[in-house]
């Protein structure tokens, strides 16, 4: 058996196992969350196991309580193949009052809620688990931490030992703890299979709604042609139009994307929107995002030579691999990620915003010196603007780089921190 790789996840469980009766962890299929909760669990119920899951449905309608007997605490696998077990879990998080009494996992959102009776509310925590970012696989050194930034510790400069292949085969790759355990060749065809997976069966039963494999596998492509980009429904719909039907209408896009947003295969962007003394209009639409960049790659046939060789496009997707990892450290830092854009044309590719209500500005870049300047220079600017009688200015500032020798801050005080050097 591999050596099971320690993941942020890890700590968050702990923690919120602590504190409620029942923790929920949500996230794509293949991002590992069993494999995280049985390290943690003292006892298991399979309900991906289709066997175990007929004979579940038999005794919840016998005596729901003899499902959830078991070792402290319980993991109840794809709970969302049983809906009504997370009332009859709800219902005896309630007569055992204690906390650290079951886990969950589940590949798809919460069922409609007149599949159960209860939220949940006040019972259960929930946690958000991605693929691995490049510190949890072992790519990145991790010897700058967005911790220390935050609490004002100067790091001395930093070697990056990652190069713009290793970065463009890891993009396509992916965080998908498998792919990070096979070779490389083979670890590529990882993010094909997913895609796979969801366009010809996940998307059919995700809502028990019948979908066309092959408007899911065109929306993804035309997501992946638009990745972190703002763009509309109404744009995608134009893309998808030159291989559907002309039938194709904008409510049947967002139909799809929501199917996919409900698996975890999307995850968009959200607005930020700070106090500022200009009067600027704050652009409030989502950056469109996939959980993963190898979705996207994968969506589009491409390869790592493939991005090599058409450096736009794997600016693009390196965004959409940053962003991933930055939610992953967000999690870990009790944190959210957003995106800025205004009327005046100020923009920051990604903002992590922690509970406390301190933040820091992160442009993101394949490198060169050039565009290194030009995420400086629009951050500097952006701050400028923040009204500091509403909000602290930002802890601090940053450009992740896909390659660079080195992470180190300027002279602006501006950080420059390639991707194979951060942490949370």
């Amino acid at each position: 058996m591999a050596e099971y790789k320690q993941r942020i996840a890890d700590r968050i469980l702990k923690r919120k196992v602590l504190g409620k009766g029942a923790v929920l962890i949500e996230g794509p299929k293949w991002c590992g969350k069993t494999t995280t909760a049985k390290q943690l669990a003292q006892s298991v119920l399979d309900l991906g196991d289709v066997s175990v899951l007929r004979q579940s449905a038999q005794m919840l309608e016998l005596s729901p309580k003899t499902l959830l007997e078991g070792a402290t605490p319980r993991l109840i696998d794809e709970w969302q193949a049983l809906p009504p077990v997370w009332d009859a879990i709800r219902g005896e998080v309630d007569k055992r009052g204690a906390p650290s009494q079951f886990i969950l996992t589940g590949s798809s959102v919460l069922p409609d809620a007149d599949e159960t009776i209860h939220s949940g509310t006040g019972r259960f925590a929930h946690i958000m688990m991605r693929p691995m970012s490049l510190y949890e696989s072992g790519e990145s050194k991790g010897s700058v931490s967005l911790k220390d930034l935050f609490e004002g510790k100067m790091s001395d400069v930093q070697q990056n030992e990652l190069e713009i292949d290793d970065i463009a085969y890891l993009t396509c790759r992916g965080g998908w703890p498998w792919a990070t355990l096979l070779p490389k060749d083979i670890a590529l065809d990882q993010a094909f299979d997913y895609v796979d997976s969801v366009t010809k069966r996940d998307i059919q039963r995700v809502d028990k709604i019948k979908r066309s494999p092959e408007r899911a596998r065109l929306l993804l492509r035309s997501y992946a042609r638009n990745i972190s980009q703002q763009v509309s429904c109404a744009t995608m719909r134009k893309d998808m139009l030159s291989n559907d039907a002309s039938t194709l209408d904008e409510d049947t896009v967002a139909d799809y994307i929501r199917a996919l947003k409900k698996l975890f295969v999307i995850e968009d962007l959200a607005a930020w929107n700070p106090n500022l003394r200009s009067k600027a209009a704050v652009r409030m639409g989502d950056t469109r995002h996939f959980v993963d960049p190898s979705i996207g790659t994968a969506a589009l046939g491409l390869g790592p030579k493939d991005l090599i060789n058409d450096l736009e496009s794997f600016g693009l997707f390196f965004e959409d691999l940053a962003v991933r990892d930055l939610r992953v450290y967000a999690e870990a830092l009790d944190g959210q990620l957003y995106h800025y854009r205004d009327s005046r044309g100020l923009e920051c590719d990604t903002v992590l915003h922690r509970r406390n209500g301190s933040y820091a500005l992160l442009e993101v870049k394949l490198g060169g010196e050039d565009n290194i300047n030009d995420g400086a220079a629009s951050m500097i600017e952006l701050s400028s603007h923040i009204d500091t009688d509403k909000m602290p200015l930002p802890s601090f500032m940053a450009v992740v780089t896909a390659v660079g020798k080195y992470a180190y801050q300027r002279k602006d005080g501006v950080y420059v921190i390639p991707v194979g050097c951060l942490k949370d």
